[in-house]
């Protein structure tokens, strides 16, 4: 590295999180290549509607549509002021045929909103492929843990047994729904197209001669030929840029369930119950040695509040638009959707990572279920005396209240937990040890949860993994950040 380079800032997002093909999407060689492409499109859909421009034109600019001198582009713009006149420029060295016909009838919001369109679409995408595989590993975990009980949590108290796999059902549902909120935006996703200065199509309808028609058919066949079925049914300079906030908050409700996964793996964590994978050579920690801290896990928290954080930009951009348009939006525009694809990558790199290699320690599991078991099975041993011994239900009610704090303030001054020997003791109940002992079998505490796993997977998760799958793998390659 060189010393100038050491002395400019690195973004950590380019540098440590976000992936090669994310980064592709906004690189300068993508966003300034469609730009032309735009260019080309426009020319040729004039060109077919009746425009006088001229065939070699249009071949250079074909020629030429890869021939990208950034360092030119930013002389230029250090001329101009302006980054889109800069590149209509540049774009024109290498066809000078064209250089008078380049962004004819256009204002830059065609460059630039249609680019943008194109961006957001190719990142959307990539990020859904990202959800749908971490979707694929979080369900082979599940399906393997069906049926092993582990203590439940509300409040982060002991609660009604579940099963390792029912609980990272939850995880995966999460991003079920993630999954159908990102289809409504890939789907819902239209061109600006061809409007003009103040999207009222005034410039091409000049060009045009007042030709409605072929003004209308100019607007489709641009986006047509760029991938889209429509454009915005009406536009200021800009497209909506309620669109921004609407992919923001999809964004940032794929980044809270990343960051709930992220937390309940720091919490199973410190019970020691469930880990994410750690090195061999891995170090906690520079001090304590023998720290394993749940590193992964913190970062995906980390990223995902950024992204979360990022979504009030473009809801603000939103509702402070003026009129048909302000300035104000762009360079906020430049920095925070951008930053919101690529740090929500970031962390589905990661989370696809620690979902592939989660670690259960099933004797922990076991120890901290049978600890607490005999305090859930007191609702079972209560109708079962009633039912069986005639019992008082209140009366009893009572007595295993008394009997449970009592065996709990054992449990806090280190002792064993005697709640049992305790219940099997009074004659109330009438129910001696090895009955409760019988009744303390874990399964018999988690309901339908395996059920529900086998149920749920097949129902929910299979067709999402069997209609999105190919594609995730064909879009994700071998992750190139640290994790």
């Amino acid at each position: 590295m060189t010393h100038s380079a050491l002395d400019a800032y690195v973004h950590p997002l380019t540098e440590r999180y976000a992936s090669s093909e994310m980064q592709r999407i906004f690189s300068p060689n993508r966003r300034f290549g469609i730009w032309r492409r735009l260019w080309l499109v426009l020319a040729e859909c004039q060109s077919e509607l009746g425009l006088p421009i001229p065939d070699l034109a249009l071949e250079e600019m074909r020629l030429g549509l890869d021939n990208l001198d950034l360092v030119k582009a930013a002389e230029y713009e250090q001329r101009f002021r302006h980054d889109v006149m800069a590149h209509v420029h540049l774009f024109g060295d290498v066809a000078p045929s064209a250089r008078g016909i380049i962004h004819l009838g256009a204002t830059s919001a065609f460059i630039g909103d249609n680019t943008d369109l194109l961006l957001h679409r190719d990142a959307l995408t990539l990020i859904r492929a990202r959800v749908v595989r971490t979707i694929r590993e979080l369900a082979n975990f599940a399906r393997e843990h069906r049926t092993i009980p582990t203590l439940g949590y509300t409040h982060f108290q002991p609660a009604q047994a579940t099963t390792i796999g029912k609980r990272a059902t939850l995880w995966i549902q999460d991003l079920v729904l993630d999954v159908e909120e990102l289809d409504f935006r890939l789907k819902s996703l239209r061109f600006r197209g061809a409007k003009g200065t103040t999207g009222t199509q005034a410039s091409f309808l000049q060009l045009f001669h007042g030709d409605h028609d072929k003004v209308e058919e100019l607007d489709g066949m641009v986006a047509e030929r760029m991938g889209f079925e429509k454009s915005y049914g009406v536009t200021g300079q800009t497209y909506p840029r309620k669109v921004d906030a609407g992919i923001a908050g999809t964004l940032s409700g794929t980044a809270a369930s990343l960051s709930k996964f992220g937390n309940d793996l720091r919490l199973l964590s410190h019970l020691q119950e469930v880990e994410e994978p750690f090195e061999e050579e891995q170090i906690g920690s520079s001090a304590m040695p023998y720290k394993r801290n749940p590193m992964r896990a913190e970062r995906i928290c980390a990223l995902t509040r950024h992204v979360i954080t990022l979504s009030q930009d473009p809801a603000i951009t939103a509702a402070s638009q003026w009129l048909e348009r302000t300035l104000d939006d762009s360079a906020n525009r430049r920095l925070s959707i951008p930053d919101a694809f690529l740090t929500l990558d970031g962390a589905l790199v990661l989370a696809e990572n620690v979902a592939s290699r989660l670690e259960v320690q099933l004797d922990v599991v076991v120890r901290n279920l049978e600890a607490h078991l005999p305090f859930m099975a007191m609702e079972t041993v209560l109708m079962r005396a009633v039912e069986t011994g005639g019992g008082d239900r209140q009366v009893l009610h009572e007595k295993i209240r008394r009997h449970a704090f009592a065996a709990a303030e054992l449990i806090k001054s280190g002792e064993d937990n005697d709640l049992v020997e305790r219940v099997a003791r009074d004659e109330a109940f009438g129910i001696d040890k090895p009955t409760l002992l019988a009744i303390l079998e874990p399964s018999q505490f988690v309901g339908r949860a395996p059920e529900q796993v086998d149920q749920f997977l097949k129902e929910w998760v299979q067709p999402v993994l069997s209609r999105l799958g190919p594609e995730a793998d064909q879009l994700v390659g071998v992750p190139n950040v640290r994790v």
